[in-house]
Order: structure tokens, then sequence, then C-alpha cells
């Protein structure tokens, strides 16, 4: 007779009641988890590629901030390990990133001064991860904003299917390409005195493809601190209400680049011509910062046609 069988009718059912119980908060809290994640998606900074969502898209340490915590949940049919590290990236003036090699020794990285826990996590469909993130600044830190970028890799089997055959020609030689999921986020550091400044140039108004008009502008960034917002474009008219009709949400200009290249394509509102008045485009803190307009900058329609005209003859 086992132990189960021999134990009073009463205290089997309270064991049976409890188990059920707790796989059944266990579901909730996953449901409550995953519903979370649904209902907010569109005000979170919400980064998702392949089978990975992940909340926030940017860390940002500063004043005394020294813990945060990153959300993770597979949106996958199968369980993946994912493994986390910290590479290095430069921007590029056209908003694109490159990898570096680490043993360049860029002074002002942020792994140093970074901890992680875990570095690997599994997870099954629908299932949410946390994990955090440490900062321990040094008092011999220079003043400014240190960056390293956290990466997410699939450690899934990516093995073709069919493609063990048996009967392989030697004689042949074949090269099968195999994507490998990743995705990456920046991690910022700042310490010290931090100082910015932006402005916009060489604004200009062009057409692609003859029928979609876009705000073509230059971003420029100077201090010890990277900027990160949104860019809103306005058509003035008179004196009427401005009118929305461009915006790019999450522009950054890392501390790497002196000036970023932007081209903001301009909505069809209906009623709204651009032939006369003027366009405004700002550059400003995102809706989860503190306000702060970083540059702003205003300019007639047919300056701006201008502008294109002259750069287009000059190429």
């Amino acid at each position: 007779m086992s132990f189960t069988k021999a134990l009073p009718l009463g205290l089997r059912s309270f064991r049976y009641l409890k188990s059920v119980k707790t796989q059944f908060l266990s579901a909730m809290k996953r449901s409550l988890v995953l519903l979370v994640f649904a209902l907010l998606s569109s005000s979170l900074q919400l980064i998702a590629q392949g089978d990975l969502l992940i909340t926030p898209r940017r860390v940002v340490f500063e004043g005394n901030n020294q813990r945060e915590e990153l959300s993770l949940v597979n949106t996958g049919k199968d369980t993946t390990t994912y493994s986390i590290s910290f590479v290095e990236k430069n921007m590029k003036d056209d908003g694109s990133f490159i990898s570096l090699d680490k043993k360049s020794n860029q002074k002002m990285s942020a792994e140093p001064y970074l901890r992680i826990f875990p570095r690997t996590v599994t997870l099954a469909p629908g299932e949410p991860q946390v994990i955090m993130l440490q900062c321990r600044r040094t008092p011999n830190m220079v003043a400014g904003e240190y960056r390293s970028h956290l990466y997410f890799r699939s450690e899934k089997d990516y093995t073709p299917l069919g493609s063990k055959n048996p009967f392989k020609d030697t004689t042949l030689v074949s090269v099968q390409l195999i994507p490998i999921f990743g995705i990456s986020i920046p991690v910022i550091v700042r310490t010290g005195t931090l100082n910015v400044a932006s402005t916009f140039t060489n604004l200009r108004l062009s057409v692609v493809n003859d029928t979609i008009p876009t705000l073509d502008f230059t971003i420029n960034r100077a201090g010890n601190c990277s900027t990160y917002g949104d860019l809103v474009v306005e058509y003035i008219s008179g004196k009427n209400k401005p009118i929305a009709v461009g915006l790019i949400k999450g522009v950054g200009v890392y501390t790497n680049l002196d000036h970023r290249n932007v081209s903001v394509k301009l909505n069809q509102v209906k009623g709204v011509v651009l032939k006369a008045g003027n366009l405004k485009v700002r550059y400003t803190t995102p809706d989860d910062a503190k306000y702060m307009v970083y540059a702003e900058k205003e300019a007639s329609v047919e300056d701006l046609q201008r502008a294109n005209l002259a750069v287009t003859t000059i190429k």
C-alpha cells in the first residue's frame, strides 16, 4: 500500500485541492502578466523581434539609481533558451548601428560598471521572466555618459529540416546560411555634470516617388550626453491652429556622433496642401520623461522646397 493511499480521505482531498490551487494561481499569474503586456503595449517602451518581447527597450542609470528590471516574454510557440551578454555598438549618422570589437578598448563602455542576473533564461511559450540589472559606479569615473548594449541571443536549434542527409555527396561544396535570432537594447550609465545641446540644420522638403512629401534635416549634438526623444512636424498656416503632419518616436543621437541625418515622412492631411505656410519641427524628450525641448526650427514651405532644389542641382 502506498503512503498516499494510506492517508485519510480528508487529507488526500486537502492535498489535491492545494495542488490544484497552486497550478491555478500559477496559470493566473502568467495570464495576468501577458494581459498587462497586451494592455500597455501602446504606452510602454516595448521592443519585440523574433519571439522575444522586452520592456523597456532602453535602460538609463542616472542620479542615485543603481537597479533596474527588464521583463521578457516568449511570444513564440517553442520553448527557447536565451543567453544574455554585453556587446559594444556605435551609431552611424543614418541611425543604424555597427558592432565593435571588444578589444578596441572603448573608454566609455558601461559594461565594467554593470552586473546582470541571470545570464541565461529558458522560457516556455507565453512564459514571462524578470532579469535584474545592477549599476556600480566608481569614484574615478569621468563625468559623462557610458553605454553598452545588452544582447539577447536565442540558443534554439536552427538546423534546417532535412539537412541531416546520410547520403551526403562529399564531392560537392555547399554553403548554407542559417539566421540566428538576436536582439540588443542600449544600457546607459550617466555620472557627474552632464551637458547637451542640439540644433537643426540642412532642412529641406523633398518628394519621394512623386507622391510622399518628406522633411529631411540634420540633428546636431554637442556635449557629453546623448539625446533621445520624439520628432514632431507641424504645418502652420496664418493664424490657424498648427496641424501635426509628421511624427517619429524614439530618435536617439548617441555620444559617438555629433550629428545624425533624419527624414520624416509627412502625412497627407485632408484640407492641407503644402504649397504655402510654414513647417515647424520639434525634438523633445519622450512621453515617459520630464518634458524638454532639445531643438526646434520653423521655415516656410517655399524656402524648404528651394533648399531641396539646390541640393538636387548640386548632386
